[in-house]
């Protein structure tokens, strides 16, 4: 097996601490400007255009799902938590159909009766409804609706490490 040039080595490592220091600081920091991107670029010392670009290999990459603004629930729009019992075989086919909707951010699986779950959100509680509604007759599953009571702040802030594949040090 041959190895790798040195600059390319380089080149790497420096690429994994920019991605950690865009990951690390700008979680709770983004910047709240008409040129966000510009702004994430100064203080890296990189240009906008590498900025997006490393975002949307993240994207690409499954790394980040999403980057944007996130709000207390029910201060802007509505949202609720929810939940469905999908039979395992239809698992995949109804999870993806919920996540072509665009008020729904990610969903995830769960060991339990209620198997599949997401946060659905939207302008009003109408249209809220509304795609709930819709999810069901597409699906043909029942949507337990679980909108929130309490609030409760969680941060979901996490300290990131990359982990280097295919190098040893």
């Amino acid at each position: 097996m041959a190895a790798e040039p040195i600059g390319h080595l380089d080149r790497h490592h420096h690429k994994t601490e920019l991605i950690q220091q865009l990951l690390n600081a700008f979680q709770h920091d983004f910047p709240l400007s008409a040129t966000p991107y510009a702004d994430i670029a100064d203080k890296l010392g990189i240009t906008e255009q590498a900025v997006i670009d490393l975002l949307t290999q993240l994207k690409q990459q499954n790394i980040l799902s999403r980057v944007g603004a996130v709000f207390r629930p029910n201060r802007v729009g509505a949202s609720t938590l929810a939940a469905m019992a999908v039979p395992e075989h239809r698992l995949e086919e109804v999870a993806d159909i919920i996540s072509s909707y665009p008020a729904v951010n990610h969903n995830y699986e769960r060991e339990h009766h209620f198997n599949l779950w997401f946060v659905a959100t939207a302008e009003n509680a109408e249209h809220l409804d509304s795609i709930l509604n819709d999810m069901e007759k597409k699906t043909a599953i029942r949507i337990l609706s679980l909108p929130m009571e309490k609030d409760y702040h969680i941060d979901l802030g996490f300290p990131l490490q990359l982990i280097q594949g295919g190098h040893h040090d």
